[in-house]
């Protein structure tokens, strides 16, 4: 079993399993920020407070950043080892006709997301459960204002848009080649699969990244430009 652990295939197939529970969890997120297009806040309010009391995401949340860690670890291990395998270099091979941008530079392209996923995580999970946020009462029952909080970002800070909507789309470019590869690895793998997954995975990428830039957008131009 160690053995697996170590070898080639068993690195790209703990990258496959946690890439899968990533996307998961990107489908149950952006759901959830979308509630932030309807209304005044109070459907979000109580689905984020919801999501937040809920016993099963205190064992979730742990799980995800385990995950997290695993991907980028087996990301950098698996980039670094392929490098490092022909120390002589051999002619270069123009690839850009037989793969994707995407593919050409998922550990790039990765790196960008990390950066964007900190400070993401530095505004908005960091002051959820550690910041003082102020409440709000819905018949009767107090719940945090986190819709104040995000929209409040969003509104205010055109750079933070620009650079949510960058991030939302260097994800779609991630999750373009990452989806297929994923469920290749796990077993996915014949002609008619790759066909099929290569397709559901730009139509998903694209869901996600427009999914997320909508919301920055859609605050910054109600609430400034109309």
């Amino acid at each position: 079993m160690s053995k697996f652990f170590t070898s080639s295939i068993g690195q790209k197939f703990f990258m496959s399993i946690t890439g899968v529970f990533l996307i998961l969890f990107l489908m149950v997120h952006l759901t959830l920020n979308s509630l932030l297009l309807f209304g005044d806040g109070e459907l979000f309010n109580k689905a984020a407070t919801f999501m937040g009391a809920n016993p099963l995401m205190k064992i979730i949340e742990p799980i995800l950043a385990i995950g997290f860690i695993i991907h980028i670890f087996y990301a950098t291990f698996i980039t670094l080892k392929n490098q490092y395998a022909r120390p002589i270099k051999y002619k270069k091979i123009d690839r850009r006709q037989s793969t994707s941008l995407a593919s050409r530079n998922m550990y790039i392209l990765g790196a960008l997301l990390f950066i964007f996923l900190v400070l993401h995580l530095s505004n908005f999970f960091w002051k959820i459960k550690f910041g003082t946020i102020e409440t709000i009462t819905y018949d009767g029952t107090e719940f945090h204002n986190i819709y104040a909080m995000v929209s409040g970002l969003f509104i205010k800070y055109l750079w933070y848009d620009i650079f949510y909507i960058i991030g939302a789309t260097l994800l779609g470019f991630h999750l373009s080649h990452g989806f297929w590869s994923a469920f290749q690895t796990i077993g996915f793998n014949n002609d008619i699969w790759i066909i099929r997954l290569k397709f559901i995975a730009n139509i998903f990428a694209i869901i996600i990244a427009a999914g997320f830039s909508i919301i920055p957008i859609y605050f910054f131009v109600t609430n400034n430009l109309l």
